[in-house]
């Protein structure tokens, strides 16, 4: 599938909720994204997405920082796609909470729903994902670090 082809599966699920949500208050269609850094994570995480499992991330405030992007806000919505950009699901941001890394807890890693669940699970991938993405800037991942939890609902 081509990327114009993906892109146009976006505008056409953004354009069906609309249609199906009036009185939404966002007209624009929204960032779209796949989550994690490789195509099996990302395409399975659309898939929990989809089936309401994953209600959560966990983006690193450096990634934010690195990138100049703003910080998720509660009610911005996002379009996920899977790897190759096919639109997926339609979240909106319920809950942004900045934590330190080794202060995250064993619900927050059940509510974002990847893998077994458990927070073990979640500390080994999400540090092995924060070491990959900071490595190629000569900086490394800490125990401390800020992570910003995002929890969203799936609303389409």
């Amino acid at each position: 599938m081509t990327k114009q082809s993906s892109k146009k599966s976006v505008e056409l699920l953004w354009e069906n909720f609309l249609k199906e949500n009036p009185d939404n208050k966002l007209k624009e269609e929204p960032i779209s994204f796949y989550f994690c850094d490789n195509e099996v994570d990302a395409n399975e995480c659309a898939e929990l997405v989809i089936k309401g499992v994953k209600q959560a991330t966990a983006t690193s405030l450096w990634w934010y920082e690195k990138n100049a992007e703003d910080l998720p806000e509660i009610g911005t919505q996002y379009i996920v796609t899977d790897w190759d950009g096919n639109a997926k699901a339609i979240i909106e941001t319920i809950k942004v909470a900045p934590t330190p890394y080794n202060e995250i807890t064993s619900e927050f890693a059940k509510i974002e729903g990847e893998g077994d669940k458990s927070l073990e699970y979640w500390k080994k991938v999400h540090k092995a994902y924060y070491t990959r993405e900071m490595e190629p800037y000569g900086e490394a991942f800490t125990e401390d670090m800020i992570i910003i939890c995002e929890h969203f609902k799936t609303i389409y």
